[in-house]
């Protein structure tokens, strides 16, 4: 480590570290902060993230499911964002809680409104220490092989998915997914179909990594539009 006045040089980045608990108090714009990713899970409205704005900040980004601002996510509607919102929401969902997974799909009905009512989730607590899975049923109103499915998955994780969506077809486990930067990693081989209607697929997300790499993403996208 390395001192530099209010700084802590990592030879990597150079970090500021307060101890402030009051958002409005925190003074962004003397450590040259212009993004701030409000992630405690205790300001994730409107008014209170925007406690952040007082003092240089410009943009918000809450890292949770909120009620009032927009939430956007990469590969999905990031699109939609425009510079005149100053605080938005990148939901995630954090599996070691159940009302948090719940909030999960939640967040994915929202931004996706035609899964509205058509959605839901839920979450078990098993020991490991990293790594999620995705387990989706579902009933398809036009019939499709799974090996159609397969294709159409491979070719988004190639094409305009690439880097947010994963795609293998190897023989894995969850240890295999740590630290991957992938918003979700399709496993190809685990699927399977009771018949052309009814599919199960299978998806794997490093639920630490894989997030703050979209948010990551995210940022860098906002900050393309100023």
């Amino acid at each position: 480590l390395e001192e530099m006045d209010k700084f802590l040089d990592t030879y990597t980045l150079p970090r500021l570290n307060q101890e402030e608990p009051d958002p409005s108090k925190i003074k962004w714009g003397d450590a040259g902060a212009e993004y701030v990713m409000e992630s405690t899970g205790v300001f994730t409205t409107m008014e209170k993230a925007g406690a952040h704005l007082q003092w240089g900040a410009k943009r918000v980004i809450i890292s949770a499911p909120s009620a009032d601002p927009p939430m956007f996510m990469m590969g999905v509607n990031h699109e939609k964002y425009d510079t005149s919102l100053k605080i938005i929401s990148n939901p995630r969902g954090s599996p070691e809680h159940h009302p948090c997974l719940y909030w999960a799909a939640k967040a994915v009905r929202k931004v996706i409104p035609e899964l509205n009512w058509k959605l839901t989730g839920m979450a078990f607590r098993v020991p490991t220490a990293n790594v999620s899975v995705v387990d989706l049923t579902y009933h398809l109103e036009k019939p499709a092989k799974y090996d159609d499915i397969k294709k159409v998955v491979k070719q988004a994780s190639e094409g305009p998915l690439k880097g947010i969506l994963g795609h293998t077809e190897h023989q894995v486990v969850s240890s295999d997914f740590n630290s991957d930067t992938h918003s979700s990693t399709f496993n190809a081989g685990a699927g399977t179909t009771l018949n052309n209607h009814f599919v199960k697929l299978i998806s794997w997300y490093d639920n630490e990594f894989g997030c703050s790499n979209r948010v990551v993403d995210l940022m860098a996208h906002m900050a393309s539009k100023e």
